[in-house]
């Protein structure tokens, strides 16, 4: 029997669903205590149910700083610091520049940059005093190129790739990785919603929007959550990647 006080300690941002149920579930069955948080007491119940070893169900508001300080103070009482940081919580817009609100600008910049930043700055000072510890951020092939309507998804995405590679300068001879993960497009709930913002906007069905963005990866199909899964696993195992961005986009973008 495992013993409990020497498992490694892992936290999954929006683990409700999607790409961080399947890596918290993946960090489970590698032998982790696995952190879930996200706005859903629901969702994660669903995922903590798929996870194989033990949870610590947390839900909350990841852009609120408040409840990022009790985040980490509550997993820490519970089994100690955290050794993999997975920054998955995210979401989308989709607007012209023009008619990108002030509100849907901020919005973007609250939850894919500022979160991200906010857990990382909190999780670094005990990987380092322990020298080990692993980051690992999802961002987006939208970090690394410019798309028309998501100037505000694609900016956030964009900072996010620039905070993980100086973060990962930082610490890169104290045993800490810090890496982004940029997926394409991935079936996943968020893809859903995206769908169905462009049967709404332009008329086509469902099958039709689909099809256009499972034409935008070269291999002709949306990416599987379990693929950006692997893709997050290489990054927590391996201790010679850092500073990355790997692409998970069935070959849309050069790296």
């Amino acid at each position: 029997m495992a013993d409990t006080q020497t498992m490694p300690v892992a936290l999954v941002t929006g683990a409700g669903r999607g790409i961080g149920r399947s890596v918290a579930s993946r960090l489970s069955a590698a032998g982790y205590r696995v952190a879930l948080t996200a706005r859903s007491v629901e969702d994660l119940a669903g995922t903590a149910a798929e996870c194989p070893g033990e949870t610590l169900v947390l839900p909350g508001d990841i852009t609120d700083p408040a409840f990022v300080d009790q985040l980490y103070a509550d997993i820490e009482a519970a089994w100690g610091a955290v050794s993999v940081l997975v920054a998955n919580a995210g979401a989308g817009v989709s607007a012209s520049v023009v008619r990108t609100t002030d509100e849907e600008w901020q919005r973007m910049l609250d939850l894919n940059l500022t979160a991200p930043f906010r857990c990382l700055r909190r999780a670094l000072p005990a990987m380092v005093e322990r020298r080990h510890g692993r980051v690992v951020v999802i961002a987006s092939v939208a970090a690394k190129i410019g798309e028309p309507y998501i100037s505000a998804y694609t900016a956030s995405k964009h900072g996010v790739l620039g905070l993980v590679r100086s973060a990962a300068a930082e610490v890169a001879t104290k045993g800490v990785t810090v890496n982004a993960v940029c997926p394409g497009y991935v079936d996943t709930p968020m893809t859903d919603a995206t769908v169905r913002g462009i049967v709404e906007k332009t008329g086509r069905s469902e099958q039709e929007a689909r099809s256009a963005l499972a034409s935008k990866q070269p291999i002709g199909r949306l990416i599987t959550r379990d693929e950006v899964a692997d893709a997050v696993l290489l990054c927590v195992t391996n201790g010679a990647i850092t500073g990355q961005g790997i692409n998970v986009d069935g070959g849309a973008v050069p790296s």
